[in-house]
């Protein structure tokens, strides 16, 4: 119950935040979390999974071509506030920075959006300014290919990359090399610092 001094869901477990999200507390006796499951819910796998039923009601309703660009616009958004979120968290400057120790930095930022068992990315500086980014595993796309949406899906994650680097306060040349929805083996990314 809101204004309470600790709010509490029906089970009675801890609420944190204005989201009223179950708390992760872990019964020491039992090894359960406070809300009863032997571990937490997969929050970021419900998240998603929202998602992609949001994708296709617009679908439905409105089309292919309105599903796929109000999908990268939002992408865009949110994943701005991610990577605004995680420069400020951090204090770092990440203009001021190799591209090797940018790279480091960025290596976490996926994992703000995914846990590892829904996105396998790694990074890799090729040159002066320059890495690769390599998605093996890509959650979003497995959930869209269980529910028959990838047939004229565009993936956004030019614009989910995008997002990440203006919120981070840097200016990259980001090309997609190879990408799982239209056939590569995996989602390749070429990128290219402005300094």
């Amino acid at each position: 119950m809101a204004g309470t001094e600790v709010d509490k869901d029906r089970s009675g477990a801890e609420l944190n935040g204005a989201c009223g999200i179950a708390g992760n507390g872990v019964d020491s006796d039992s090894g359960d979390s406070a809300h009863g499951f032997p571990d937490d819910p997969p929050l970021h796998e419900f998240w998603w999974l929202h998602d992609a039923r949001w994708y296709q009601g617009v679908l439905r309703r409105f089309g292919q071509e309105a599903a796929n660009e109000i999908n990268a616009e939002a992408i865009r958004f949110v994943f701005r506030r991610i990577g605004r979120w995680y420069r400020h968290q951090h204090g770092v400057d990440f203009t001021a920075m190799s591209v090797e120790e940018f790279v480091k930095w960025f290596d976490a930022v996926p994992k703000i959006s995914w846990t590892e068992a829904m996105m396998s990315a790694e990074h890799e500086v090729t040159g002066d300014n320059e890495w690769e980014s390599v998605i093996t595993k890509n959650y979003s796309l497995k959930m869209l290919q269980a529910a028959r949406a990838l047939d004229g899906y565009e993936c956004p994650c030019p614009q989910m990359r995008e997002g990440w680097f203006q919120g981070m306060g840097v200016t990259v040349r980001d090309k997609r090399v190879s990408c799982v929805r239209t056939g590569g083996d995996v989602c390749r990314f070429h990128a290219v610092m402005d300094q």
